[in-house]
């Protein structure tokens, strides 16, 4: 009888190590790149978000300008070969250092980053 007790246990021990749990694979959504559209929308909302008056926004051009009292915040928003979107912020004659930063985060923000 210990004979048949020995020789269950090792069967179940040797059924239980070859089986395993499974699990499905799980899609994930690729990232959706940045459109141009989309990325020249979030730089002028992110602009307005932070009290600049808009004063330029040619899409074709891929330029915004915006002012506040002397600062003027210009954001360039080009279509790159890759089909990338790269999207830059230049500040002149701002008194308040943090300004960019705040738009630089604003845009982030409508981007979803």
């Amino acid at each position: 009888m210990n004979r048949w007790l020995i020789q269950g246990a090792v069967v179940c021990a040797l059924s239980m190590s070859v089986s395993g749990c499974y699990y499905p694979p799980v899609a994930y959504p690729a990232p959706v790149p940045a459109s141009f559209e989309r990325s020249f929308s979030a730089a002028g909302n992110a602009m307005r978000e932070q009290g600049l008056a808009i004063r330029t926004e040619d899409r074709a051009s891929g330029t915004i300008v915006g002012t506040q009292g002397n600062a003027t915040v210009t954001a360039s928003v080009r279509q790159q070969a890759d089909g990338s979107v790269r999207v830059q912020f230049d500040a002149s004659g701002a008194r308040d250092p943090a300004l960019i930063d705040r738009v630089s985060r604003s845009y982030d923000r409508y981007m979803g980053r």
